[in-house]
């Protein structure tokens, strides 16, 4: 969330910037000035009533010891008086701060200056390119009727045990989903991420401080009983690793990776867009996470995308890179590129990764804080990927590497899945 601090400095220069969100941010923005100037207030009476009151205190006490009772039970009474007064005072504070609370997690992240104007995503700006487009076989088809032909995935299964957006793999299908996350990992470590694994649930606490509370409450499945919620995605456990503490600048940068099965409500989502691997509520995906010194935090989101592109280059799909306009921007993002597949079956851009940089947005709601070798004390940036989401990886290559004979595997796969062709 944003820094109060940095609202009451820059508010006119923020209320500009949210515009890129196509949001009227100043009444907002002064609502939580108002807030924090009632707490402010609260805190300055409460802190002066319980100096009073400890010095009371201590003056009763010398005057006891020189046998003034009388005025030591005057200046009693006065002390309970105080009580009563902090006790007011200390809910107000309480009320005041919750109140700024709520208003702050209402308010997304800040767009980067670079972000574009717009209103969706047919407003996100293109900023790179790469591969040749297929040309594909008469009869050629999309990856869920290969799915069914060649027996690998199994829709109606998952929608018989589960529902729909829940799919059985099968065979090649499931080798080939356990060979794309041991090379994503195995990607990931040669470049220097340390290997979590990690629950697959997380309190309300996690949900909160990386931003999927409040803003996607409704998203996501809320175990009732146990308060507890089944993560939408591996950043939330791996980056609430670090929930509340001060690291030292010299461990920057902290760089993690982890496979988890994703799982998301998708409400709403409908239509002929969606089906087959297109938009699943369980999913798997291997994500990457970097917290960084705010100096470094832009050239390591350079270095991310970079490390993206390398691993799409060795799968030899055809893939674009986007930078995402201010309506298409994530409600915790300062800036992000997401990466798509083209899909020659579909004739469609599938995308497959979101990498972004969050800026101190996320490490506020954390309590994440960098020390300095100088002893300076500042909140830090966190950074998050996919690398890469499955679904519509898989998609791609079933798609786009099919030919009459069968579905060619990427050679950079085949040591991992220990066949070259489904057919």
């Amino acid at each position: 969330m944003l820094e109060v601090a940095q609202i009451r400095e820059h508010k006119d220069a923020f209320v500009e910037a949210l515009k890129k969100r196509n949001i009227d941010a100043a009444p907002l923005l002064e609502q939580v000035l108002a807030a924090d100037e009632q707490r402010r207030s609260s805190q300055t009476q409460l802190d002066q009533v319980l100096a009073d009151s400890n010095s009371f205190s201590k003056e009763i006490g010398i005057l006891f010891k020189n046998g003034e009772a009388q005025k030591a039970n005057l200046l009693k009474e006065k002390t309970a008086g105080l009580k009563d007064q902090s006790k007011v005072l200390q809910e107000a504070l309480n009320t005041a701060t919750e109140k700024l609370q709520e208003l702050l997690y209402t308010i997304p992240n800040i767009p980067h200056d670079s972000v574009p104007e717009g209103n969706s995503d047919e407003d996100n700006e293109e900023v790179f390119r790469k591969g040749n487009i297929p040309t594909l076989h008469d009869g050629a088809q999309p990856h869920w009727e290969l799915a069914k032909k060649y027996d690998i995935i199994d829709f109606e299964l998952g929608n018989k045990i589960t529902g729909a957006g829940f799919p059985v793999y099968k065979g090649k299908g499931a080798r080939l989903q356990r060979a794309l996350i041991s090379y994503f990992l195995d990607k990931n470590t040669s470049a220097g991420y340390t290997e979590y694994q990690v629950p697959h649930l997380v309190n309300e606490a996690s949900g909160y401080g990386t931003g999927q509370l409040p803003d996607k409450e409704g998203q996501m499945y809320h175990a009732v009983a146990d308060d507890l919620y089944l993560i939408p995605t591996a950043e939330v456990p791996v980056t609430n690793m670090f929930r509340g503490d001060m690291v030292n600048a010299s461990d920057l940068p902290i760089t993690c990776t982890g496979y988890t099965p994703c799982f998301r409500r998708e409400a709403g989502s409908y239509g002929a867009h969606v089906r087959g691997l297109n938009r699943l509520h369980q999913f798997d995906k291997v994500e990457i996470v970097r917290i960084e010194h705010p100096d470094n935090s832009g050239v390591a989101l350079d270095g991310m995308v970079a490390h993206i592109k390398a691993i799409l280059d060795e799968l030899e799909l055809p893939y674009r890179v986007l930078r995402l306009c201010g309506g298409d921007l994530g409600f915790t993002s300062h800036l992000t590129y997401d990466f798509e597949v083209f899909s020659t079956a579909q004739d469609r851009w599938l995308e497959i990764s979101s990498v972004s940089n969050f800026r101190t947005f996320q490490a506020n709601r954390l309590k994440l804080r960098i020390k300095d070798k100088d002893g300076k004390k500042m909140l830090a940036h966190t950074l998050n990927g996919s690398a890469l989401a499955l679904p519509r990886v898989l998609a791609g290559i079933l798609e786009n590497c099919q030919t009459p004979e069968g579905i060619k595997i990427p050679k950079a796969l085949i040591p991992y899945c220990g066949f070259d062709t489904i057919d």
